[in-house]
């Protein structure tokens, strides 16, 4: 399935109140049926809504609460601050003309998340690149955009690695394809920098980088790279980005997930350990 847009606002507080609203309604034992219906809107709006899939209108979560009995003021004042701050624009807004919808969503999604798990066979996932490795990888997407712009997609790729160095940052589990590592990106100098990078950010206690050597042939993610982000609220799915050539897919169904869970777990059993990856690192080093 594909998510609809949520725009710019901030991607936690929308999964925040959509988990509030799905409890409140599920206390109620009522169906996102008859929600829908309060509000004048599908069972599908419903369900974005409360995983934080699409924007909130105070009209309708003013709606809501009443429905699900929520009188109290200071509960619903608090609940309607969060559509405030779930519509307040979050730091990637600035970036919004180079970025498209389904693009959006990942960045906002991926700042929400807690854990970010992720295989990737082509290049240096981009939490994990460097600037200049970077700055080929973008010039290569996009050949005929001026250097101005590039540097902002550079500059934007850094930012979001900012969340990785902080103390409440995400956990990132990395499963790279040698294939990755050994494709020379920019020349000898750039990836001997982006190799370097990857043996030192590999000793941060919450990054863990693993490798799947040509040796071992075929494997369990032979379909292409993607990510499994999970969210602080236990109550809210994981989240599986798969990225096409002009789009990307979102799956939050349990049974579109399982298969990628799965093969995230084979694909980690059977890549290297964090030592074999420094190994490898330092072999290919040694060969640039």
């Amino acid at each position: 399935m594909s998510m609809d847009p949520p725009g710019t606002g901030s991607t936690v507080r929308r999964i925040m109140l959509g988990a509030s609203l799905r409890r409140l309604r599920e206390e109620k034992g009522l169906p996102r049926e008859v929600a829908g219906f309060h509000i004048r809107a599908s069972e599908s709006k419903i369900s974005r809504m409360e995983l934080g899939r699409v924007g909130f209108k105070t009209r309708d979560v003013e709606d809501l609460l009443t429905l699900y009995g929520v009188l109290d003021d200071a509960e619903r004042r608090g609940l309607l601050e969060m559509v405030r701050e779930a519509n307040t624009p979050g730091w990637w807004h600035k970036y919004g003309d180079l970025l498209p919808n389904w693009f959006t969503t990942y960045v906002g999604l991926e700042e929400a998340a807690n854990v970010i798990r992720t295989y990737e066979v082509q290049f240096v996932p981009g939490l994990l690149q460097t600037a200049a490795y970077a700055r080929t990888v973008i010039r290569l997407g996009y050949p005929d955009v001026p250097e101005a712009e590039i540097e902002r997609r550079v500059h934007m790729r850094m930012q979001r690695q900012e969340r990785l160095t902080k103390k409440d940052g995400p956990r990132l589990w990395a499963v790279i394809d040698e294939a990755a590592l050994k494709r020379p990106i920019g020349g000898r100098e750039i990836m001997r920098e982006q190799l370097q990078h990857l043996l030192e950010v590999a000793a941060l206690s919450n990054i863990t980088i693993q490798v799947m050597p040509f040796r071992f042939g075929m494997h369990a993610a032979e379909g292409g790279a993607f990510s499994i982000l999970r969210f602080p609220e236990s109550d809210l799915s994981d989240v599986v980005y798969v990225e096409q050539l002009w789009g990307a897919l979102y799956l939050d169904k349990r049974e579109d997930i399982d298969p990628y869970l799965t093969a995230m777990e084979q694909l980690c059993v059977e890549s290297t350990t964090p030592g074999g990856t420094a190994e490898i690192l330092g072999d290919l080093l040694r060969e640039i």
